[in-house]
């Protein structure tokens, strides 16, 4: 097995928590932006601190940053943001879950911003998983009670949001493993903790101006949570350094459609520890989900 591949799985389980954790920080009454800010403000420390201890302990020292690190480096976390800001719009329709299923089209988006980007090719083969892949949220993503006309529930603002958050999550992807890839010097890991470093101090600085001129008081709010807000930038630490490392060794367009897998993880939760009840459609959209993942693993 190929080391990306425990690495995306890891990725996935530690976003399932964090989004869990990232919940219950939601009932402090914190704002969609400082409960996205705790994520970022917790976590740079940490990365720093890791990347400054992984260069010095193994010898590679202080990184060689070329000029093409930046416009992949700073593309990839503005990207991430707007990706954000997107699928927490959705939140304000009711056709919700219509909308995350086409946030979903990150894996196929994410293979044509490769392409153009990278040059990075997605074989025959990934490109059926993918699309199973695809089918497989669709299942999971409608609603059982969902109303109106088909077409009424698909050609709507949360979709345009859905594909515009799939579209800057592609392009965020592609962004860091571009920018990794522009590190000539360092092993795998030294490159995507350097690249995560930076990437996570940009973002800490982009979201703290937005909250001082749009939401004051945010932050020392965000600071007073420190308990639970610390364990979902400890959470985010760890599934960005699984996710940036997958990046550096992978095609994203493989690790975002492997990172499916959290869907699968989100409903095991549910069924074991929130005792929810699976449907049979929900069944169908597991088994093609499950099919998808086991197909990309065995393909590439």
């Amino acid at each position: 097995m190929e080391y990306w591949i425990p690495i995306t799985l890891a990725a996935a389980a530690a976003q399932t928590l964090r989004f869990t954790l990232q919940k219950h920080l939601k009932a402090t009454r914190l704002s969609t932006a400082g409960a996205t800010f705790a994520r970022f403000i917790y976590s740079a420390p940490l990365v720093f601190v890791i990347a400054c201890f992984y260069a010095v302990s193994t010898g590679q020292g202080a990184p060689q940053v070329p000029v093409s690190f930046w416009p992949y480096a700073i593309a990839g976390g503005l990207s991430q943001i707007a990706g954000t800001m997107c699928v927490v719009a959705l939140f304000a329709h009711r056709n919700f879950a219509v909308g995350i299923t086409f946030k979903k089209t990150e894996v196929l988006l994410s293979a044509l911003v490769g392409f153009v980007i990278l040059g990075d090719i997605v074989t025959p083969a990934a490109l059926i998983a993918m699309v199973l892949g695809f089918a497989g949220v669709l299942l999971l993503s409608d609603t059982p009670d969902a109303v109106g006309r088909w077409r009424q529930r698909i050609f709507n603002r949360a979709t345009a949001l859905g594909i515009g958050g799939g579209l800057a999550f592609g392009i965020s992807g592609n962004g860091y493993r571009g920018a990794s890839l522009s590190l000539a010097d360092g092993d795998v890991f030294y490159r995507a903790i350097v690249t995560l470093a930076f990437v996570t101090a940009f973002q800490t600085i982009i979201m703290a101006f937005w909250l001082i001129w749009r939401e004051r008081g945010e932050i020392m709010r965000v600071l007073r949570v420190w308990r639970v807000a610390g364990l979902v930038g400890l959470t985010s630490m760890i599934g960005s350094i699984c996710w940036f490392t997958a990046f550096t060794l992978q095609n994203v367009a493989y690790v975002n459609a492997l990172g499916q897998v959290e869907l699968l993880f989100s409903l095991a939760i549910g069924a074991v520890v929130f005792r929810e009840k699976v449907s049979p459609r929900e069944w169908q959209g597991l088994l093609l989900l499950t099919l998808s993942v086991v197909l990309l693993m065995l393909v590439t």
